[in-house]
């Protein structure tokens, strides 16, 4: 049940920030992701590269739009059958994570691929919880991320994919509006999104 607890407690603490939108963190972080550039691509198998590329770049900024240099961006996501790295026996331990430093100016451009929907666990009480509500148990595909610069409230958040199977409809009803990507075919047949972040300071 930690999902719909998780969604409700973070809605209440983001009202009063102006920052880039909140989402849940969900059960799937691991502190400790390779430490990657600005400019990087995440580790992944090689069966992985055989997708499409996803291409998302962007700006990590105060509130005045100023560039933070060397905030750092936590992203993980499930591979394209919905497994993550370190949850699944089968994948390569830091497989879809990283932890990226933004340049000078801020900026960043992560390639990666797109991530799958899947079904959430529905052992135990979760289970019983979303049979008795008469409730599918599918997220759409999303990127996790937790962004962080020194003397900035933190980010955590995820991003989906506009149009995407369970977009509007999210077992675990974390979507937003704010939070939806619609990434482009670029000549070179990479699907490219661009995203910006803006951290609020940090509060006491």
């Amino acid at each position: 049940l930690d999902v719909f607890v998780e969604h409700d407690i973070e809605e209440v603490n983001s009202r009063n920030f102006k920052g880039t939108k909140g989402s849940i963190e969900g059960p799937y972080y691991v502190p400790g992701a390779p430490q990657l550039p600005a400019r990087c691509t995440l580790p992944m198998r090689d069966e992985d590269r055989g997708h499409p590329a996803l291409v998302l770049r962007g700006q990590v900024t105060d509130l005045d739009g100023a560039g933070l240099s060397g905030a750092t961006i936590e992203l993980w996501h499930a591979d394209d059958e919905g497994y993550y790295s370190q949850f699944a026996p089968h994948l390569p331990e830091w497989n879809l994570r990283g932890t990226i430093v933004t340049d000078s100016e801020g900026r960043y451009e992560i390639t990666t691929i797109q991530p799958a929907p899947y079904q959430i666990p529905t052992d135990g009480p979760t289970g019983k919880f979303i049979e008795a509500a008469g409730w599918h148990p599918w997220r759409p595909a999303h990127l996790h991320l937790r962004v962080t610069s020194p003397g900035k409230r933190p980010i955590i958040t995820q991003l989906y994919f506009a149009g995407g199977d369970w977009v509007d409809d999210d077992v675990a009803t974390a979507t937003k509006p704010e939070l939806l990507l619609d990434p482009v075919i670029d000549d070179a047949g990479r699907k490219v999104v661009d995203y910006d972040f803006a951290l609020d300071p940090a509060t006491d």
